[in-house]
């Protein structure tokens, strides 16, 4: 299965349960449930990292996080890593990037041969030093931001998207022409559904009317009494700003969100088939990772549950067969897939869970595959992993504190932690072989710390790096 080109649309932010063609009856994403009743939708895909910077990364290099060593928001990819997008350009392929990026800089070589609107780390690309801040935890006072920041309206992150969409589907109506027999790769990266969340009032009218879902554990008995998750609710205070009205409209604004970007998609779909290129053209849509709406007591990212960690992948175009895939797959899956679709020489991965094609499941499901996702970053006062395979989800935070196991298939909302159950010890061991044969998941952890302690020493110290300008959600600039 090839495809001269390949167009990769990127989100920020957009739950898996937040897509019609995943089986939610109250958004509307008609744009993107068209593109899956025409290509693969994969039912259990994850971000390999729950947090903007990481997860982008081992989109880039097909690495995950242990391995390129990009642990947080203030430790980006620059580069420093071989990536699809270089591997593309090195065989005379086009590579653009149109939108969100979240690398270090543009004086980088990033791997791209033009980047257009690009978005790169704050703070000169340093990003968000805070969170390298981890023992002792200091507070957030961003947090009470988002919940001031809910309800119709525009943004500068909408204004942006609108953006990304106009300067897309121009490069599309236009370049693969001038481009002529050359092959093409599109990044296209939009901001939504990212917080603030506010969304374009004929979006949020979408929902005015709309039954909202209720909120999963989202009562003070039922969030989680872990001890890494309660210090992580501290930091990440968001939900204690929220009252029962803006609750809603938070939730209100962010289908209508999903809704905007879905729009915007489909101006992109439509200019490519008004480029000609569609027959010849595989399309992936990805986001980097999911939000929590206040489930268990959590908004935004950074945490295991299915919300915040599981991602939305369909891919459709020439040869790719109609259908559900439930083969477990990762961002880190995207370098091998593209360098595949476009011909090139895909080197055999050495195991099971690291990158390949996601052409090679659609003949050949595998879903007792394992894959990986981890955090090491602002909020957690430890590394954490998670493994997925099967019906069972293990999480295994580093250092003497309890793991987490859930039953996804009984029990989707993860209410039901058998991490302590003596009936599931043999799942756990079994879960934790899969773990160690990947990483030494306390090694792991200490390295992640000793590498942020040295950046915090030459960023001038912890006092010096929480005097810098604080920040909820990256600024455009």
């Amino acid at each position: 299965m090839t495809g001269k080109n390949v167009l990769i649309i990127c989100s920020d932010e957009h739950s898996r349960s937040a897509l019609g063609c995943y089986g939610n009856s109250i958004v509307q994403t008609p744009a993107l449930d068209k593109l899956a009743g025409k290509g693969m939708r994969f039912s259990r895909a994850y971000t390999p990292s729950p947090i903007c910077v990481s997860a982008r990364a081992s989109l880039a290099t097909g690495t995950h996080v242990h391995e390129n060593q990009c642990w947080s928001s203030s430790q980006p990819f620059h580069g420093q890593h071989d990536s699809w997008m270089r591997r593309l350009r090195d065989h005379d392929h086009a590579t653009v990037s149109v939108g969100k990026l979240h690398y270090r800089s543009g004086n980088d070589d990033n791997g791209f041969s033009e980047e257009i609107l690009p978005m790169y780390l704050a703070n000169d690309g340093k990003g968000w030093p805070h969170g390298l801040i981890r023992n002792p935890m200091p507070g957030f006072e961003e947090a009470r931001e988002m919940a001031r920041e809910v309800g119709p309206g525009e943004s500068t992150y909408t204004e942006y998207d609108r953006g990304i969409a106009s300067e897309a589907s121009k490069w599309l109506r236009q370049s693969p022409k001038a481009l002529k027999d050359k092959p093409w790769a599109l990044f296209v990266s939009f901001i939504s559904p990212h917080y603030p969340l506010i969304a374009p009032q004929e979006f949020f009218d979408l929902y005015s009317n709309a039954p909202m879902p209720e909120t999963i554990a989202g009562g003070h008995n039922q969030k989680p009494d872990h001890p890494v998750l309660k210090e992580m609710a501290k930091f990440w205070d968001y939900d204690s700003h929220f009252d029962e009205e803006t609750r809603d409209r938070a939730k209100r604004s962010y289908f209508g969100l999903c809704s905007f970007l879905d729009d915007n998609i489909r101006q992109v779909l439509e200019a490519l088939e008004d480029s000609g290129s569609a027959r010849d053209t595989v399309v992936i849509y990805i986001t980097d990772h999911g939000e929590m709406l206040g489930n268990h007591g959590f908004w935004a990212k950074s945490v295991m549950y299915e919300d915040a960690v599981g991602i939305p992948l369909i891919m459709a175009g020439n040869e790719v067969p109609v259908g559900v895939n439930h083969t477990p797959v990762s961002l880190t899956d995207i370098a091998a897939t593209v360098e595949g679709l476009v011909g090139l020489e895909v080197p055999k991965a050495k195991a099971p869970w690291q990158s390949r094609p996601l052409q090679s499941f659609i003949n050949s499901p595998e879903t007792e595959r394992f894959i990986l996702s981890e955090y090491h970053d602002g909020g957690s006062p430890t590394g954490f992993f998670m493994i997925r395979q099967g019906a069972w989800k293990y999480v295994y935070y580093a250092g003497i504190q309890p793991v987490q196991l859930f039953n996804l298939e009984n029990d989707p909302d993860e209410l039901e932690d058998l991490g302590e159950s003596p009936d599931f010890e043999n799942v756990r061991a079994l879960m934790h072989e899969h773990l160690t044969s990947i990483l030494d998941p306390e090694k792991v952890n200490a390295q992640a710390f000793a590498d942020q302690a040295a950046l915090v020493e030459q960023y001038g110290g912890r006092e010096t790096i929480l005097a810098m300008p604080g920040f909820n959600h990256t600024p455009v600039e």
